[in-house]
């Protein structure tokens, strides 16, 4: 598939995905692309945060991609369970953060800590970073495993955002158009 052919719906993690970071520089750059904007990124809810992206793929008009980053690709496997069948094409899940790291976090509902076990109902890539202080790869597996997710090894490479040098992140876009190129349209 091409990226336009698709929506591709934008899922940041807790605070949402600053400016500088590599899924608003995709936003920017991929015409399909839109943000799925919570009520409020610093207090995120299983419900509140999986009914936007419900809302946001039952809104869509074409095969929906998803690229999700850090606690937003939890609240994509919270949503999954509420998306029928075929209603997501692919999911691109970068740098998950971990159940333990979530329930770090300030005002992190305990409800959106736990993380869901089930597989997914779309194909999945999970990429993740062996020095990413939020999940370690043991974590980041377990999770590909029980999502049914393909599992990218991103090497030394941080929670792979602004902050470990992952602004425009061209290896990820990279990765990206590969991932878009495997998929078939539902």
């Amino acid at each position: 598939m091409k990226t336009s052919d698709t929506d591709i719906l934008i899922v940041p993690g807790w605070s949402g995905s600053g400016p500088d970071h590599w899924q608003s520089r995709w936003e920017a750059k991929l015409p399909t692309a839109r943000r799925v904007e919570q009520e409020d990124w610093y207090k995120p809810t299983r419900d509140g945060w999986a009914n936007r992206i419900v809302a946001a793929v039952r809104a869509a008009t074409k095969p929906v991609v998803i690229v999700a980053h850090s606690a937003g690709c939890s609240a994509v496997a919270h949503a999954a369970e509420h998306l029928k069948p075929h209603e997501v094409t692919g999911a691109f899940l970068v740098a998950p953060a971990s159940e333990r790291a979530k329930r770090a976090i300030p005002g992190m509902a305990d409800d959106f800590a736990a993380i869901p076990q089930k597989p997914l109902p779309f194909r999945s890539v999970l990429i993740a970073s062996a020095t990413d202080p939020y999940c370690t790869t043991d974590e980041a597996k377990a999770l590909a495993q029980a999502w049914g997710s393909e599992f990218v090894d991103a090497g030394d490479s941080g929670h792979l955002n602004t902050e470990s040098g992952h602004g425009p992140w061209p290896d990820g876009l990279l990765r990206f158009a590969g991932f878009m190129k495997s998929l078939t349209a539902v």
